[in-house]
């Protein structure tokens, strides 16, 4: 579990947005933008459990292994299913379509399973959006 400390700037229904201080690892960071960064610190998206209030300070909850689930599911997937779609593409090429570039129809059904695991993880994200499991959560109300 990663847990953080923050300000709570704005409330949205069930959802809180809050101001958590950045850490000296978010210098480094490979996925930056991935959240938004402001000179005060990183502005995070969390299910706002406890009702917090705008302006008070809060402890938000994050799972890592979830965390590394999403990122495997919207990394992973579409490479996995792009290296598949080539491979077939290319057995298909050879055995059906021996009269057109076999490498061409690999990589056109390469991409093809690509922009479709991509609209697959769109239609799931949406779905999954509202579940507390996927996304930080305020736990307390610490002031």
């Amino acid at each position: 579990m990663v847990e953080e400390t923050g300000i709570v700037k704005a409330i949205d229904g069930t959802m809180a947005t809050v101001l958590v201080q950045k850490k000296s690892a978010c210098d480094g960071c490979t996925a930056h933008g991935a959240c938004e960064s402001t000179k005060e610190g990183m502005e995070i998206e969390a299910f706002n459990a406890v009702h917090a209030h705008e302006g008070q300070k809060v402890k938000v909850l994050m799972t890592s292994g979830e965390y590394l689930r999403g990122t495997m599911l919207i990394y992973g997937f579409p490479l996995v299913l792009f290296v598949a779609g080539a491979i077939l593409g290319k057995n298909a090429g050879d055995k059906y379509f021996t009269d057109m570039n076999s490498d061409l129809i690999a990589a056109f059904s390469g991409f093809a399973a690509l922009i479709l695991s991509i609209l697959g993880i769109k239609i799931l994200s949406r779905k999954l959006e509202s579940n507390t499991r996927f996304q930080p959560v305020i736990e307390e109300i610490i002031e």
